[in-house]
């Protein structure tokens, strides 16, 4: 499975062979996926060749922002007043006709615009033209000293050393000089002379002859200048060096060297190389609003506050109101962060300053700190602005944490980012809005008020928000009248915008492939399964045996998960080779979900093993299909023990350090004795037992349901929903567990809890409780968030979600 920066998966569920339930953002979807072809596949994640099923995963909790305090129980972001229960999608594309409505339109600002860019484009210019009357005139300094070299070079005709001896004893000599030390001659001659070369030919020398002789032939040039007839005598010459010839000879090389060592060092420092000087002066206004972010209403409702000051400051400046100075956005990569970013600045209609944060570090120290300054040196002169630093966790992570021991440039630029940020003044108009992946790792004074005064989560969207994304990203293709963007958003639980994006793409993709003008529901749902699982492989051949026994170990997944009592219903069962699965199921939520309980997680115990046990059962001999799955259900219980405090023995204690405190100098491996690593392991055994049981159970007591759908499978390679329903109609559930006591003097207690608010249902009543405000709901020090527990977090590696709590689903299977 792929894994995000900070360690924990990515938002959606992928085709991992046996991936344990994975949580996506609320909601759960399950994908068994893979049977691998042979032990070199045996490894975790996607593999060459996986014949995966879907168990679920949950979300890792320390990973991610969903442990801000700030952060809503919906959403991660603040929530300052109850909100409605529940939203339709006309009340998201009310939301985006009203922002819409106010986006500015009119002519000054348009035209204020082109002025801008007039202007940029007029500066652009005149620096080229600069350049290039610089550049030409080098050339022809250039051009005129190599013409002048060449045109004297020209003026002599250089002979061979015979052939100037036979000419001093001619008397067609005018005038002769002699250069001592270079050991050359040269001869005015009357008039043009021919020479004759040694296979008896002549050549015209002409009136200029220059030759070179050896040092012992001195001697006899000298006989032959003293002997020779030379009209105007001849005159020894003795090169002297000048002054400033002789200082051009010493210092140019050492000039040269510190000259391009400097320029190097100019286009560092100024960042030219990367643009940043050329960018900060001519920083885009953009053209997006609020109208174009769709699926986010929260965050934008939270920065809208940003837009009103830069518009309108003397408002906030009457009541002594101060606007945040910086704005952190923090959310799982492809949510738009950057895209809000963009928005604020467009809504505002101010200058925006963009720049990755990886840009501040370089090799040199203290280039870092003078991009920091030139970009806030920009960012003022064109205030109101808007400075977006992206992926800040580059340089702002925790002073102290994966540095060196000397000193380290990246903690320089940090310092000099802290002190602009507290050079901000109320009359700058100044904002930084910055987004990372990894709020944990960030230093806590960039996180102090003052500084990034306002955290906001931008959280992957819920089911009415996917639906408006999918909305938008639709506008610009041709659907066909079957295609609904509903049922897309309700099975692509997690997905973020950047994921809808990518499925109406390769949708797209596929209809123009086809040759064919509209995009059907098969278009997308094969773009879903490819997002999801990587495309098919139609050029894989499996043998009658691997067929069969990758239709025993899926459906093994399959009903395992249909006869346990705290699963999502089985949606799809595949056997045909996608990406590096061989196979796959699908287990589809109802509803978005943002926790999961402890006889869910016990669930997706037991149908990820439900693949290793039907080979056992059925062939009296397991493959090495079944290792993913055993890896991923393994990481679930180890989690179910260490941080979940769903252990009787270990109690309700985190074992595992935070990603932060691991990421400390000297922290050590582990905090607790071998004892206690013993129990833990022996806790983790038993949870692997018992689950490996109730699947043996499962597989014994429904052996005729379980040959029924390897006969279909192998029949029509793909059984849906429906069809499942009917193969499952009969199958003879799992008997309820025994109640949990975490310890037997705390038994449980007999009185039932309050009943649901009349007229909702309980997925309704979960969608008020998420949209709860903190204060309401929510116990910040690793309480609940909107029910969800920090300390929770599903099936091995699952999703961070917006309450930190687990969420859901994952993959199981067998590789």
């Amino acid at each position: 499975m792929d894994q995000r920066n900070d360690g924990t998966p990515r938002e959606h569920p992928e085709a991992f062979e046996d991936s344990p339930q994975e949580t996506r953002n609320g909601a759960q979807e399950t994908r068994i996926g893979g049977r691998a072809s042979g032990p070199q596949e045996a490894s975790g994640g996607r593999h060459a060749s996986g014949d995966g099923t879907a168990a679920g995963q949950a979300q890792d909790p320390a990973a991610g922002p969903a442990q801000s305090p700030e952060a809503g129980p919906a959403n991660g972001s603040a929530a300052q007043e109850p909100r409605p229960s529940k939203k339709t999608s006309s009340d998201y594309e009310e939301a985006r006709r009203r922002r819409r409505a106010q986006k500015p339109k009119n002519l000054e600002v348009h035209q204020k615009r082109q002025e801008r860019q007039r202007e940029r484009d007029k500066g652009e210019k005149a620096r080229k033209s600069r350049n290039r009357t610089l550049g030409g005139l080098l050339m022809m300094v250039l051009v005129g000293v190599l013409a002048f070299n060449l045109f004297s070079s020209m003026q002599w005709k250089t002979v061979n050393t015979s052939e100037g001896m036979e000419l001093l004893k001619s008397a067609q000599i005018e005038r002769a000089e002699v250069t001592d030390g270079a050991n050359r001659v040269k001869l005015w001659l009357k008039e043009n002379t021919e020479t004759v070369l040694p296979d008896g030919n002549t050549r015209d020398v002409g009136k200029q002859v220059q030759f070179q002789y050896l040092d012992p032939q001195g001697e006899q040039v000298a006989r032959l200048l003293n002997s020779a007839e030379i009209e105007r005598g001849y005159s020894s010459v003795v090169p002297q060096q000048s002054l400033l010839s002789s200082m051009l000879i010493m210092f140019l090389p050492m000039v040269l060297i510190l000259g391009v060592f400097w320029w190097f060092i100019r286009q560092q420092q100024t960042g030219r190389g990367l643009g940043l000087r050329d960018r900060n002066p001519e920083a885009e206004v953009p053209d997006v609003t609020f109208a174009d972010v769709a699926g986010e209403d929260e965050a934008v409702q939270e920065v809208s506050e940003v837009v009103d000051f830069l518009k309108n400051p003397g408002r906030y400046e009457k009541v002594g109101a101060k606007i945040p100075r910086g704005v952190l956005l923090y959310g799982p990569p492809g949510t738009g962060k950057t895209l809000v970013a963009k928005a604020v600045a467009g809504e505002a209609d101010v200058p925006f300053f963009s720049i990755s944060a990886s840009e501040f570090v370089e090799l040199y120290v203290g280039m870092g700190a003078s991009r920091v300054r030139e970009l806030f040196k920009a960012a003022k002169k064109k205030a109101p602005s808007i400075i977006f630093i992206d992926e800040i966790d580059a340089v702002g992570r925790g002073r102290g944490i994966g540095m060196g021991g000397g000193n380290d440039e990246r903690e320089q630029t940090l310092n000099q980012l802290l002190v602009e940020m507290d050079g901000f003044d109320n009359r700058d108009q100044v904002v930084l809005i910055a987004a990372t992946n990894r709020p944990d790792v960030l230093d806590q004074a960039l996180l102090r008020p003052g500084r990034f005064d306002r955290q906001i989560a931008v959280d992957a969207p819920d089911q009415k928000g996917r639906e408006a994304i999918l909305r938008v990203h639709a506008k610009d293709k041709p659907l066909a009248p079957d295609v609904e963007l509903a049922a897309v958003a309700k099975r692509t639980p997690g997905f973020t915008g950047a994921d809808l994006a990518n499925i109406l793409n390769e949708a797209a993709l596929l209809t123009a492939r086809d040759n064919r003008e509209m995009i059907t529901n098969a278009d997308v749902d094969e773009a879903s399964d490819r997002v999801m699982a990587g495309p098919q492989r139609r050029s894989r051949v499996m043998s009658p045996e691997d067929r069969r026994m990758t239709a025993y170990h899926e459906g093994g997944h399959a009903l395992a998960a249909a006869a346990l009592n705290h699963t999502d219903p089985v949606t799809k069962v595949t056997i045909l080779p996608r990406g590096r699965a061989l196979g796959y199921t699908m287990v589809m939520p109802t509803e978005d979900r943002y926790s999961v309980t402890r006889n869910q997680l016990l669930d997706q115990l037991t149908y990820a093993l439900g693949g290793l046990t039907a080979e056992e059962v059925i062939f009296h001999d397991p493959s090495t299909g079944a290792s993913n799955d055993i890896q991923k259900a393994t990481d679930t219980a180890r989690k179910m023990v260490t941080e979940y405090g769903m252990s009787s023995q270990v109690g309700a204690v985190r074992l595992v350090p935070t990603e932060q405190e691991q990421a400390e100098p000297f922290a050590p491996a582990r905090n607790h004795s071998e004892q206690l690593s013993a129990t833990v392991d022996a806790e983790v055994r038993a949870l692997m037992e018992s689950a490996h049981t109730e699947a043996w159970q499962i597989i014994t007591e429904n052996r005729d349901i379980l040959d029924r759908l390897a006969a279909v499978l192998l029949e029509k390679e793909t059984v849906l929903e429906a069809e499942l329903a009917e193969i499952f109609a009969g199958v003879r559930k799992a008997p309820a567990r025994e109640v949990w006591l975490s310890n037997p003097n705390r038994p449980v207690s007999e009185k039932a809890p309050i009943p649901l608010p009349e007229g909702k249902t309980e997925a309704q009543a979960a969608e008020d409780q998420k949209l709860r405000p903190p204060e309401l709901g929510a116990t910040t020090a690793g309480g609940t968030l909107g029910g969800a527990s920090e300390a929770g977090g599903g099936a091995s590696g699952g999703s961070a979600g917006p309450a930190g709590g687990p969420q859901g689903p994952g993959v199981t299977g067998r590789e």
